[in-house]
């Protein structure tokens, strides 16, 4: 499964990236806004840091509007994956996109029949966003399970990129279901590496090397 960063914040790419275990960038205007940077100088410096897809948000709602942002981001990079809502004219763009050879990443999915004409409509990503399903008393992980299994019944292309990670849980739980991407912001993927046996591991290898002699 592919790990992608959900975040616009450059010092939490480049930490991210540094650890070696991204392979791309998600953002949204929410988290474009939190670094107070005009979207394209924020999109540009990421390109320069990741080597993978990078998601920019398209903020018009109609498709002509979605058309031109959309043509403009993919512009600025060979890696930019155009973000269009999940929408009828959202739609409508993602097909024009597709066959123009522009990536995308159709976003907020909240369900089956969602993803299934996202897919049909020639999405390269589809965004199930796991936590804000279960905020409503759903269970976002079923929503990825069923996107997995009909993508894979019809051999379609669209990859399920799990969104809305709320925990290290969320993570596993989107590799074993078969997710081809999980996004996931900083704090998470540092709690991936956190378990107490390692720690309780490492106190004791540091407090034996202190008995080691320096001489024989």
């Amino acid at each position: 499964m592919k790990i992608f960063i959900d975040s616009a914040d450059l010092a939490e790419i480049r930490d991210a990236a540094q650890m070696g275990v991204i392979d791309g960038v998600t953002t949204n205007p929410s988290l474009v806004a939190k670094t107070g940077k005009p979207m394209k100088e924020t999109i540009a410096a990421i390109c320069e840091i990741v080597d993978g897809p990078i998601s920019a948000e398209v903020i018009a709602m109609d498709t002509d509007g979605i058309l031109k942002e959309g043509r403009e981001l993919a512009k600025m990079h060979k890696n930019i994956v155009v973000k269009v809502p999940l929408v009828a004219d959202g739609l409508k763009a993602v097909k024009i996109f597709t066959a123009e050879g522009i990536k995308t990443n159709v976003t907020l999915c909240f369900s089956a029949s969602q993803g299934l004409l996202a897919a049909k409509a020639g999405a390269t990503y589809i965004s199930p966003f796991v936590g804000r399903v279960d905020d409503i008393s759903g269970e976002g992980m079923q929503l990825v399970e069923q996107l997995v299994t009909i993508y894979r019944n019809y051999d379609l292309a669209t990859e399920v990129l799990a969104a809305s990670i709320r925990h290290p849980l969320h993570v596993v739980q989107a590799a074993e279901i078969g997710a081809h991407v999980a996004t996931i912001p900083l704090k998470v993927i540092h709690q991936l590496l956190k378990h107490p046996l390692t720690d309780a591991g490492l106190a004791t290898f540091l407090a034996d090397a202190k008995k080691i002699p320096a001489k024989a």
